[in-house]
């Protein structure tokens, strides 16, 4: 009897913790969204969070022994289905990033490309069976996960790229990556970055960089987003505003509060201890993961978790440090928050990921 797949055995602590968080975004999508076109957003969100939960158990079917056999099929997969989506793909506020599906619904490929390379990334460093990653071998992943990075790039997508970049650095780490190799990336970067400034940055993403450094220097303009976040955070104060009540959201100063922006709108509504209160959900949530990687039943199962960590920890690092105004505005949404079908599914996957890795410390 498959004693690993015993409900029993589910990491409980972890999916409260995720609910919890799905229950504060469903809350802040549906007063962010009150009196507008997008009101129906919270249920569903609601939707997406069941379908998620779904999608969570389906993982936990298949060994991720085997979803990592077969990651070579889902890599060319994945790559085929970006490029049709950069030909076939809608065009949303100039990106060509989502499949249209009947009922008004969007599919984004590139969020569901993140577990791929996470299985990618632990499929190869497991393989290695060394305590340090030489040259060739950290040329040959990173040419790997470079391709699907630069087609979502080509979209454009660049916040959705750097996704990628975090689980192939965070992996890279752990193999035993040298610190000569850490300072010669660093060189490199700095030397390529006027190149790509140049011939890869779109000028809206100029913008945003340029806006970043001094908000203040176009503050109608490619500065406003940042501006109003930055005035709905402080404006919370430590209890905040109250649900359906903070001004910058409900008299819509605050853009796409209920996406990229949600973070803002629930520190102006519930303050200082609201988000000190979210903040530790998140802390507690990558915890666990990280607990399930110590715990898991070997290399491969350790790397697919620190993979699903990195990749989290990086969504909430850099949308959290986007609307307080300490990194550039890039189209990265919350984990579990922000509205988006497409996202919550991803995300809730990559949990069954993790509990896939902890239900097979089981198996004799």
């Amino acid at each position: 009897m498959a004693r690993h797949l015993s409900t029993r055995d589910l990491d409980w602590t972890l999916l409260l913790i995720v609910l919890l968080v799905c229950g504060f975004g469903v809350l802040q999508i549906y007063s962010a969204t009150i009196d507008t076109p997008y009101h129906g957003a919270w249920w569903k969100q609601i939707i997406y969070i069941g379908g998620g939960l779904i999608l969570m158990w389906g993982m936990l079917k298949t060994d991720y022994h085997s979803l990592m056999h077969n990651v070579h099929i889902m890599y060319a997969v994945s790559v085929v289905a970006l490029l049709g989506t950069l030909v076939l793909g809608d065009q949303i506020f100039g990106s060509k990033r989502w499949i249209g599906l009947p009922g008004g619904f969007h599919f984004q490929i590139s969020e569901f490309v993140k577990l791929v390379i996470i299985l990618l990334v632990a499929r190869y460093l497991k393989d290695l069976k060394k305590d340090e990653l030489e040259t060739r071998e950290m040329l040959t992943l990173a040419g790997m996960v470079l391709v699907p990075t630069a087609l979502v790039l080509k979209q454009p997508d660049l916040g959705t790229s750097l996704t990628y970049l975090a689980v192939l650095t965070g992996g890279c780490f752990l193999a035993g990556l040298r610190w000569k190799y850490v300072a010669v990336i660093a060189i490199v970067t700095v030397l390529v970055l006027p190149v790509t400034w140049q011939h890869f940055l779109k000028d809206y993403q100029k913008a945003r960089l340029v806006s970043f450094m001094d908000p203040d220097r176009d503050p109608q303009g490619t500065g406003y987003q940042l501006i109003q976040s930055q005035i709905a955070v402080g404006a919370g104060g430590m209890f905040g505003k109250g649900v359906s009540k903070g001004t910058q959201t409900q008299l819509r100063f605050l853009p796409v509060p209920h996406t990229d922006f949600i973070f803002s709108a629930f520190a102006e509504e519930h303050g200082f201890v609201g988000v000190v209160l979210v903040l530790s959900l998140y802390f507690v949530m990558i915890m666990r993961i990280v607990q399930n990687a110590q715990t898991a039943p070997d290399r491969a199962g350790m790397y697919v978790c620190m993979g699903v960590a990195a990749l989290l920890l990086f969504h909430m690092l850099v949308n959290v440090g986007m609307v307080v105004g300490r990194m550039p505005v890039t189209g990265i949404p919350l984990p579990f928050m922000s509205a988006g079908g497409s996202s919550i599914w991803s995300n809730f996957m990559m949990l069954g990921l993790v509990n896939n890795v902890r239900l097979r410390r089981f198996v004799n």
